[in-house]
């Protein structure tokens, strides 16, 4: 794959660092991550980037459609290398996403939308994790 004409289609300058990122994501596995397991991934390789650089690369490739940021809360995401229509279960024990295609989910009674909005996106997160111990 060549990550330097996919930045430029998407509107991105191919610099040393988002190149070097780019070849971290985009190795033709989809996989979600978070933004320090990619510096922790980016340290390993040999590059030598900080953590605000890889925030600002992930959001970058966010905003030119190339990721896909899974808000788990107010405080984690993810990036997703699978832009296509899918949603998740969450794996809370592990802090693991796992996909589900899309068209598995379907979503039904949606409220009334205000005049002159239409839905881009439904948004579904499965939480899962090992029952909790019942009180006896």
């Amino acid at each position: 794959m060549d990550l330097a004409a996919k930045l430029q289609a998407a509107g991105l300058r191919s610099t040393p660092k988002r190149l070097a990122i780019a070849r971290l994501l985009f190795d033709g596995e989809d996989m979600h991550v978070a933004a320090d397991a990619v510096a922790r991934m980016a340290a390993q390789a040999g590059l030598r980037v900080s953590l605000a650089t890889v925030y600002n690369t992930l959001n970058q490739f966010v905003a030119a459609g190339l990721l896909r940021r899974v808000n788990l809360d107010s405080e984690r995401s993810y990036f997703d290398t699978n832009t296509a229509s899918h949603q998740h279960i969450y794996v809370e024990d592990e802090q693991r996403l796992i996909d589900i295609p899309g068209g598995q989910i379907r979503v039904s009674g949606l409220p009334a939308l205000p005049e002159g909005m239409e839905v881009r996106a439904v948004e579904v997160m499965v939480r899962v994790g090992a029952p909790k111990p019942t009180q006896g």
